[in-house]
């Protein structure tokens, strides 16, 4: 069979202008439906005026100025600070300026779709993953991270789930596009998973004698459980102190990410919800001499005499949660904050763990300030405790000459649901503020406009 190639004809050339032309259009209508757009360093002073600034550690100012400048807090006053040189001055005359919120604890960027396994990136291969660190396999083109932005939330410290070490939780600022422009600090803090002692065996073990299954090997006992997480610190700390004396020891990835949390650096989050669970990760903490962060605290309140005796904090995970026991009341969790207060436990308050729950934070605090706890410590809860906990207090969690540009301008109090955050910026960008839950908005808005029956003139 031969084949003739034809010259194109006029017709064949209209319609490859026609293609060409229809696809610049489609790129330009996709430009103008961005979802969010990452935006460039900040380039020159800002001066917002007029707000009432909120700084969470020193006060409340009204009629405020703060002065951003290459990325940080530059300033902070009253009507009488002077306009930097160049300066773009924003008036934002009624509004308020808060610290951007922190959520202390979510999969944010390493979870997309949980019913799309290739989205989520949580759970590593085996129990004790010492070394993973999260930052790494954060999307920064996730679509949680606009919708999350958009609740008040600017920091979140992405953390790994699932075996018993889980691996090292990584702080991150909510700009950029990578994982390395929105790094902030890669290993912010070790991940323990602690075992329970009241678990019911899982189904699969109660088969054969001893509750193993068919051919499978008996679940370990409690007591099993917590001395393997004993041995493994112990073997840490021997790789640690055989490297600092010089000796001839084989690299070890997983030991040596374990180093910054024996010395101290870094606090190592244990997750435990009962009693007895919080009690014996305390012992075993005190017994290691690392510092120890609670993270979940369903039953906080029973041990919180020993939870402030050995000021040990906790990352309430819970505090929007019904109660899953028939003699709790229907408040258990959203009391529990205040509890923790009046017994001087301290706290922060995460947004749910799941990365499409960080944009409830505002809202899992404001729940809290409804059933007792007063508005300033929950608005702690979710900026400078979180940051004081997890290490990046020198950086954010409040308004502070010298610390980063991340903040808020809202019509209200960021925990209530009625106020809108106007802007925020993120170390000194005004970062955009579309997001996929406005995008749709707007799409189906318009759809309901060319749908709306026109006037019939007689």
């Amino acid at each position: 069979m031969t084949c003739t190639a034809k010259p194109i004809g006029h017709f064949s050339a209209r319609r490859a202008l026609l293609a060409v032309a229809a696809s610049v259009v489609l790129l330009a209508v996709d430009a103008q439906a961005q979802e969010r757009m990452t935006v460039p360093p900040q380039d020159r002073p800002v001066v917002l005026r007029g707000a009432t600034i909120h700084t969470v550690t020193n006060g409340t100012i009204a009629n405020g100025t703060i002065v951003l400048d290459r990325g940080k807090i530059a300033v902070i006053g009253g009507t009488d600070v002077v306009v930097p040189t160049g300066a773009r001055v924003v008036d934002v005359s009624g509004k308020h300026i808060y610290p951007g919120l922190i959520d202390a604890y979510t999969t944010l960027g390493i979870t997309e779709v949980g019913a799309v396994d290739v989205t989520n990136d949580i759970n590593e291969l085996g129990d004790f993953n010492p070394n993973v660190r999260a930052e790494v396999a954060v999307n920064a083109e996730s679509r949680h991270i606009g919708t999350t932005r958009s609740a008040g939330v600017l920091v979140a410290f992405s953390t790994p789930e699932g075996g018993v070490i889980s691996g090292l939780s990584s702080a991150l600022s909510l700009e950029g596009w990578t994982w390395e422009e929105m790094s902030m600090k890669g290993a912010a803090a070790l991940n323990v998973r602690w075992p329970d002692p009241n678990a019911r065996p899982r189904r699969g073990f109660g088969a054969g004698p001893g509750g193993r299954g068919a051919g499978g090997p008996p679940p370990k006992s409690y007591a099993e459980q917590v001395q393997q997480i004993k041995d493994w610190f112990g073997e840490a700390r021997a790789y640690r102190d055989a490297v600092k004396s010089g000796q001839d020891v084989r690299t070890d990835a997983r030991y040596a990410a374990m180093i910054p949390a024996l010395d101290g650096a870094i606090p190592v989050v244990v997750a435990a919800d009962g009693a007895a669970q919080i009690n014996d990760a305390i012992t075993w903490a005190k017994a290691e001499g690392v510092r120890l962060v609670i993270r979940g605290g369903r039953d906080a309140l029973f041990v919180a005499d020993r939870l402030k005796a050995e000021n040990v904090p906790v990352i309430l995970t819970s505090t929007m949660s019904a109660p899953d026991r028939d003699y709790e009341g229907y408040d258990g969790a959203y009391a529990t904050p205040a509890g923790l207060h009046a017994a001087g436990v301290k706290f922060a308050i995460s947004g749910g763990s799941g990365g499409l729950y960080s944009n409830r934070l505002p809202w899992e605090a404001g729940v809290a300030v409804a059933f007792g706890l007063p508005e300033e410590e929950a608005l702690k809860a979710v900026t400078i405790n979180a940051a004081e906990f997890m290490g990046v207090a020198d950086k954010v969690g409040s308004l502070e000459v010298g610390k980063e540009a991340t903040l808020l301008i809202t019509t209200g109090t960021p925990l209530d649901m009625t106020s809108d955050i106007v802007q925020s910026y993120i170390q000194g960008r005004e970062i955009n503020m579309m997001d996929i839950h406005k995008l749709f908005f707007e799409k189906y808005l318009e759809k309901i406009r060319q749908q709306t029956p026109k006037k019939i003139t007689p």
